[in-house]
């Protein structure tokens, strides 16, 4: 592409008269000529200005053409200047030579041939202004080169972003039938099987004593089905920004051991005992049905992983060391398989498992996920301490009172 360069030349006599009138020659609308009336003037507009052709009268006081050829050629910035140098000295006096020693593309001699100077200043122009779009023409293909690099890299990052998501649509789908067929099977298994008692009139099968549990069976398998969906909906709700905070003042120690004992028959049906320390009252304003979900979502996942140990709970006020302000702090730990350090920040993510709760228990990897964004529309935060073999503990922390305007901070993970 052609581009419009205004060749600068460098004109340099002690006579303005000789100045002037070279400057006439030279002159066109594709050019701009700098006058110096002495090699110290040169000097300064050299190391000023990028010229396409330095023109150099010989004889003159203080410093003349050679010494300051010399100089121009010890120096990065203008050592590829063409020069071509003038003089009035006859030439016997061999100048010429000392000029091309000195580094100079030619020689003029006074009375300068007006037609001679016209066509040399012409092709070092020419030169000039072609190696400009040279260098413009290569520069451009640099930069066009590294625009189709990046364009390259995001269309990569692109496609393994697309692929993550097929496979995260696929794994996602699949959890989901699996999740909601455990529990369907379990019912319908259940209906077909008190369909088979009334078919035979085993009416014994429906006695008073049988029902509550049979009930809470049934219960347990539709709460599944439905926190499934709920934490399905909650995740699309967390993409649009439309998961609502309602807070109202909540007692979270009352909560607490509310959420403990509805958790009482899946403790017992891991092998496992939920132990609750928590004041008598702790009151905080927040979203009692999300934190609800925090706190099953926190125990639900140490009673899965905890391998039928121990599971305990810790309901404190504390002060943060991050905020001014005093804290709800809820520790829950189990004695289970353990988070590997790599894993400690992923488990944060949506359908993230680790390779080790995979074999341990079924699930869609959102609990967490739910878990964090729900503290961080609290303006809380959230930690995981776990080392492989011996447990974890998750700790929350959420001010008494939530600022929910605010954008949610990131979670802090600790080895």
């Amino acid at each position: 592409m052609p581009i419009d360069v205004k060749s600068k030349l460098l004109i340099v006599d002690d006579l303005p008269e000789n100045l002037l009138a070279l400057e006439a020659l030279i002159r066109a609308p594709d050019r701009i000529v700098s006058r110096a009336g002495s090699a110290e003037e040169a000097l300064a507009l050299l190391l000023e200005h990028e010229f396409a052709l330095a023109i150099l009268d010989v004889q003159m006081p203080d410093m003349n053409g050679f010494e300051l050829a010399e100089l121009m050629r010890g120096t990065e910035r203008t050592r590829h200047i063409p020069i071509i140098f003038v003089s009035a000295a006859g030439r016997e006096l061999n100048y010429a030579f000392q000029g091309y020693e000195s580094g100079a593309v030619d020689f003029l001699h006074k009375p300068l041939d007006p037609h001679a100077v016209v066509s040399k200043v012409n092709v070092f122009v020419d030169l000039y202004q072609h190696r400009k779009a040279l260098r413009h023409e290569m520069e451009s293909l640099a930069a066009a080169h590294r625009k189709q690099e990046e364009l390259v890299q995001q269309l990569q990052q692109t496609q393994q972003e697309l692929e993550r998501a097929v496979r995260m649509r696929d794994d996602f789908m699949s959890m989901v039938s699996h999740e909601l067929r455990t529990p369907l099977n379990t019912l319908y298994l259940e209906a077909q099987l008190r369909q088979l008692h009334l078919s035979k009139g085993n009416l014994a099968h429906f006695a008073p004593d049988r029902l509550p549990t049979m009930i809470e069976r049934d219960q347990r398998q539709i709460r599944n089905m439905v926190r499934l969906i709920d934490d399905m909906l909650d995740v699309t709700r967390m993409r649009r920004d439309a998961l609502s905070i309602q807070t109202k003042p909540v007692d979270l120690a009352v909560l607490s051991r509310a959420v403990v004992e509805s958790l009482r028959h899946q403790a017992e049906a891991a092998g496992a005992a939920i132990t609750l320390r928590a004041p008598a009252e702790l009151h905080g304003v927040w979203d009692e049905f999300r934190i609800e979900q925090v706190l099953t979502n926190l125990l639900t996942n140490a009673l899965r992983y905890g391998g039928g140990k121990p599971v305990e709970m810790v309901v404190e006020q504390a002060q943060s060391a991050e905020q001014a302000a005093p804290v709800a702090r809820v520790s829950v730990r189990d004695h289970g398989i353990g988070i590997a350090p790599e894993d400690h920040e992923r488990i944060f993510e949506q359908f993230e498992r680790t390779a080790d709760s995979r074999k341990h228990a079924a699930g869609l990897g959102l609990g967490l996920y739910i878990t964090r964004k729900i503290v961080g529309l609290h303006q809380g935060q959230i930690e995981v301490q776990s080392v492989p073999g011996e447990g974890s503990t998750f700790v929350v922390e959420l001010p008494l009172r939530a600022d929910t305007a605010s954008p949610p901070p990131p979670a802090r993970m600790n080895a």
